[in-house]
C-alpha cells in the first residue's frame, strides 16, 4: 500500500502528470509529521516534558489518572451498556433530534428517498456519504453563541455543532454542492469553487438577529476545497467529485481492507493545500501542526480536524463493504 503520494509540486502544472497539487514523497520532510504515528510518538514527548516538571504552563499530576479513567468508563458504560460505541464523527450530528430527544436517520431517509438504499448501490452510496461528509466537516468551525437552525424534520432549535451539521445536511440534499441539474447528491469542484457567502447565509437561516460566525471565511474554505479538487485528480478524478476518492481508497485496498492510517495519509496530502495560512516545509502545508521547544524539529501535529473526518469516512466505506483496521 502507497505510504504517500508521489510525483512533482503541482498537480497541473508541473508537466510532470502527478495527478496532486502537492505531493509529498516518503522523503520529503513533510512525510514525518503526516501520519498518526507522528501525532502520538510527538504528543507523548509533550507528555514527557511536562511530567518532567519543565513546564511553565502545566503541571503533571499521574495520581488523577485512575479516576478520570474509572468516571470515562462509567459513562460509556451508562450510555452504551453493550459497549458498542459508535465512531465519533459527523454523522452523531446529522442524526440530531435535539436535547434528550429520540435520533433522526436522516441519511436513511435520504437513500430511501433517492432509492439508493439496496445492496447494490452500496459504492454510490459511499461516494454520496464521502460527498456529503467533507464539506459538512469543512464547515463546523465554530458558530458563535448566538446562532440558531430550525430543523424541518425535528422542529427543533438545534445550535452549534449539531445545527451546523443538520444546516450542511439539508444543503447537501437540495444539491447545494452539485454541478449538475437532476443529480442533486454529490459535491462538484465546479460548483465548490463557486460557492459565497450568500449562499451559506441563506441555507443557514443567517438573519440579523441570527449571526453566524465566520461566513466569509467558511465560503472561502469551500472554494479553495474545489480548486484543490481540481488540482488533485489522482484522488479526485476528472472532473472532479469528492465522491472519487471512494475509488481511490478502495483501489488501495487489500483483499478487502485498508488501513485507517491510510485513510488519514490520504487526506493530509490531498486535503492539506486547503488550509490557509499553516506552517510549510518546502512548500508544503502541514496542517494542524504547531512550534513547541521540546519537540523534534520543535514542531508537533494534532490533525484534530483531519482525524475527525477520517472517523467521519469510515462509515460510507464499510458501507461499502471495506473493512478498515488499525
Amino acid at each position: 500500500m502507497t505510504e504517500f503520494p508521489e510525483g512533482g509540486r503541482a498537480g497541473r502544472d508541473d508537466g510532470l502528470g502527478s495527478g496532486w497539487h502537492s505531493p509529498v514523497p516518503p522523503d520529503h520532510p513533510a512525510a514525518a509529521l503526516l501520519s498518526a504515528e507522528a501525532v502520538r510518538t510527538r504528543c507523548a514527548v509533550v507528555t514527557d516534558f511536562v511530567a518532567s516538571g519543565e513546564s511553565e504552563l502545566f503541571t503533571w499530576h499521574p495520581d488523577r489518572v485512575h479516576a478520570i479513567a474509572d468516571y470515562v468508563a462509567a459513562t460509556i458504560r451508562r450510555r452504551y451498556p453493550t459497549l458498542q460505541v459508535p465512531y465519533h464523527s459527523r454523522w452523531r450530528h446529522f442524526e440530531s433530534g435535539g436535547p434528550g430527544q429520540a435520533t433522526i436517520n436522516r441519511w436513511q431517509i435520504l437513500c430511501e428517498r433517492a432509492g439508493m438504499s439496496g445492496p447494490e448501490h452500496r459504492e454510490e452510496r459511499a461516494r454520496i456519504g464521502i460527498d456529503l461528509v467533507i464539506p459538512s466537516v469543512l464547515l463546523d468551525a465554530g458558530a458563535g453563541p448566538d446562532w440558531r437552525y430550525r430543523d424541518a424534520a425535528s422542529d427543533m432549535m438545534l445550535t452549534r455543532s449539531e445545527g451546523l451539521g443538520v444546516a450542511s445536511f439539508d444543503l447537501f440534499a437540495r444539491g447545494g454542492f452539485s454541478a449538475g441539474q437532476g443529480d442533486p447528491l454529490r459535491s462538484d469542484a465546479d460548483r465548490l469553487c463557486r460557492i459565497d457567502a450568500s449562499t451559506i447565509a441563506s441555507a443557514f437561516q443567517v438573519a440579523q438577529h441570527n449571526p453566524l460566525v465566520g461566513l466569509e471565511g467558511r465560503a472561502g474554505l469551500l472554494r479553495r476545497l474545489g480548486e484543490v479538487m481540481q488540482d488533485t485528480p489522482a484522488v479526485f478524478g476528472s472532473p472532479a467529485r469528492l465522491g472519487n476518492l471512494y475509488d481511490y481508497l478502495a483501489s488501495h485496498a487489500r483483499e478487502g481492507r485498508i488501513e485507517a492510517s491510510f485513510v488519514l495519509r490520504t487526506l493530509l496530502v490531498a486535503l492539506g493545500p486547503v488550509w490557509p495560512g499553516r506552517l510549510q516545509i518546502q512548500g508544503i502545508s502541514l496542517g494542524d501542526c504547531w512550534r513547541h521547544p521540546a519537540a523534534p524539529e520543535g514542531m508537533v501535529p494534532f490533525h484534530k480536524l483531519t482525524q475527525w473526518l477520517t472517523y467521519s469516512l469510515l462509515e460510507p466505506l464499510e458501507d461499502a463493504g471495506l473493512t478498515v483496521t488499525g
